[in-house]
């Protein structure tokens, strides 16, 4: 009878306590959820100092980049250039175009691939061409010269201070399709070499010469900075809003 007696009573007490902790539970949910709020709020509100910091950073370094900023060389085309220059702000390409005769020479320049320090070890006396070329900087050109109808001959190509050095050339149609890699012959330089020497003439009568790679590569120094600068304002633009 106690035993009945004690379990009763356990029961009972087992029911009040879950009773007054569900009540307990229930009053203090929404104050709960308000703590959360607050802390979800400010964290928001919290990184609005740290974003100022990075526009303050942002507007030194474009007030840097102003300063150290050179007059554009369009202004500064050489006598006789024979391209029309294409530069879009923000992209990484300059397109220069040209007719020669009855054809149409379109020429695709990349940024220059700059190449500082020593000479990693090359004695002049003895290195080849290839190995001196590679310690050189130079400027990537995708040439394409186009006959009103039929295929187009694609020359990939790097401009140095002294030369233009034809790195590949392949045969392309006019609607080359994008997922289709034409054959782009062998080595160039490993074609005979009254054949290369041809080749570098062809180019060099269309306009593709050291005269006008060079004035290119500085050109394209210059857009480095303006495409760097445009960069910093639109990354400033976004953080401010």
């Amino acid at each position: 009878m106690a035993l009945y007696f004690c379990r009763i009573v356990l029961r009972r007490s087992l029911v009040v306590v879950g009773a007054i902790g569900c009540k307990k539970n229930y009053y203090y949910a929404p104050s709960y959820l308000s703590t959360l709020n607050h802390h979800h709020q400010h964290k928001k509100f919290a990184t609005l100092p740290w974003d100022e910091t990075v526009v303050g950073i942002l507007k030194s370094e474009i007030q840097c980049t102003q300063d150290s900023t050179n007059p554009s060389r369009e202004s500064n085309i050489p006598d006789g250039f024979p391209f029309k220059i294409e530069d879009s702000p923000g992209q990484q390409i300059l397109v220069l175009t040209r007719q020669y005769q009855s054809e149409t020479i379109k020429v695709q320049v990349m940024m220059p691939t700059l190449v500082t320090g020593g000479d990693d070890g090359v004695d002049p006396d003895d290195a080849d061409d290839g190995n001196m070329k590679a310690t050189q900087s130079g400027i990537p050109l995708v040439v394409t010269v186009s006959k009103p109808t039929g295929p187009c001959l694609e020359f990939a190509c790097t401009g140095f201070p002294d030369e233009v050095a034809i790195d590949s050339m392949s045969v392309k149609p006019s609607d080359d399709p994008e997922n289709e890699i034409p054959y782009e012959g062998p080595d160039f330089t490993n074609l005979d070499e009254n054949l290369q020497k041809a080749f570098n003439k062809y180019l060099e009568i269309r306009g593709i010469k050291p005269s006008v790679t060079n004035y290119l590569y500085e050109y394209m120094l210059d857009k480095d900075t303006r495409e760097y600068l445009l960069w910093l304002k639109n990354l400033k633009e976004f953080i401010e809003k």
